[in-house]
């Protein structure tokens, strides 16, 4: 299981996105049953990608968050490639459709990159 880098603030998370070609960040809130039972199954899967850099965002403790990606509902899934976002998943993920996604993505960066 790979650990996430706890976000704090709008700016912790643009430089997060700025500093990584790779950056996933998981938006949840303390009391979304949702947001608990899936971040430890995103976090397994993960495992699969080493270079995608994970960020936490709880939204309670950072509201302004909702506004600044356009979120309406919870857990929000985002996948930032050299700054661009590329992949949102929120609500019911599906963990094999996001896994297979997630693969394209992160396999045509590191042809690219490499």
């Amino acid at each position: 299981m790979r650990e996430m880098v706890e976000l704090t603030s709008l700016e912790m998370i643009d430089g997060f996105i700025k500093e990584h070609s790779l950056s996933f960040l998981y938006i949840s809130r303390t009391n979304c049953s949702v947001c608990h039972a899936l971040l430890p199954q995103v976090r397994d899967l993960m495992i699969h990608f080493p270079f995608i850099q994970l960020g936490h965002i709880n939204a309670d403790k950072l509201e302004e968050i909702a506004g600044h990606f356009s979120i309406f509902t919870v857990p929000v899934l985002l996948l930032f490639v050299d700054g661009k976002e590329l992949l949102r998943e929120a609500r019911f993920v599906h963990l094999e459709q996001l896994k297979e996604k997630i693969k394209k993505i992160y396999e045509l960066h590191i042809v690219n990159e490499g």
